[in-house]
């Protein structure tokens, strides 16, 4: 059964949800019941009502977006698969992983859809990147060969990736670094976070997934996202992820400063940075 844990009131016009152990259709009716809420306030009474993110802990499920093949499920199992409307191919949500709801009214913020993506990337890369930055050592120390680990999203594939670079003079331009791009040398590892939004009436919904200390067997039954072979990484794989420690980062804290970050985003206090051309 799902828990809801508060509501969050982060400024005039941004609330936080949480939900733990939320079963996916009950969370989703329930989020698109607030968007066309919120649709309708506008609409009929040019209301603008407070965006809101759902901090959603679910139970085990997979989700085939909109236009999602079900050749992409390889395997059969236990968990349910629930077709959803949402873009993007099958993935999975479970434990461990953090999923971020992203319910914005884009017109208000004079935000597109490519800027709603874009904002959501780099929010990832800067929390994974400050993550990977604040810890030297892996809870495996074989992990990373003395490489440096850092995440970036691709224009060909939306999400967010982790790159090995072990060069000691990586071959970064200022373009490069103002892009926030992998070096020309670095090995791209996996993928860590995955998105996938719905757009109504100028309001999205659906969110992002970061993957934090989940059992990544789960998507050993799928092709994530609709790319046969993608292998699926975790925050927890790089750096020391525990509970009620000063000396690691906590689930709990990784999750607050993606809130923060995203907060600061929607009041206009974190630019975009340029997007970086398809390579």
């Amino acid at each position: 059964m799902t828990q809801q844990i508060n509501d969050t009131v982060i400024s005039k016009t941004l609330l936080s949800k949480t939900l733990i152990a939320a079963d996916y259709n009950p969370t989703h009716d329930a989020m698109l019941a607030r968007t066309l809420e919120r649709i309708a306030l506008k609409k009929d009474q040019n209301l603008r009502s407070p965006d809101e993110l759902w901090i959603v802990d679910h139970n085990d499920v997979y989700t085939l977006g909109q236009a999602g093949k079900e050749e992409h499920v390889l395997q059969h199992t236990d968990t349910p698969i629930i077709k959803t409307d949402r873009g993007g191919q099958v993935t999975w949500h479970g434990h461990g992983q953090l999923v971020i709801y992203w319910l914005f009214d884009l017109h208000s913020l004079g935000w597109s859809v490519r800027h709603l993506v874009s904002h959501a990337e780099q929010a990832i890369e800067d929390v994974v990147n400050e993550c990977l930055n604040s810890q030297s050592s892996s809870n495996d120390p074989d992990t990373n060969n003395g490489s440096k680990i850092s995440a970036h999203a691709r224009r060909d594939a939306p999400g967010v990736y982790l790159y090995a670079d072990a060069s000691e003079k990586a071959s970064v331009t200022a373009e490069d670094n103002e892009l926030n791009l992998p070096s020309d040398d670095a090995i791209m590892l996996g993928k860590i976070a995955s998105l996938g939004f719905k757009i109504k009436h100028g309001f999205s919904y659906h969110g992002i997934a970061l993957n934090i200390n989940c059992d990544l067997s789960a998507f050993n039954a799928i092709n994530p996202c609709g790319y046969a072979g993608m292998q699926m990484l975790r925050l927890s794989g790089f750096v020391a992820i525990q509970e009620n420690t000063n000396e690691a980062l906590s689930y709990e804290q990784v999750t607050q400063k993606l809130i923060d970050n995203i907060a600061q985003r929607h009041a206009g206090l974190i630019e975009l940075r340029p997007v970086a051309p398809k390579r």
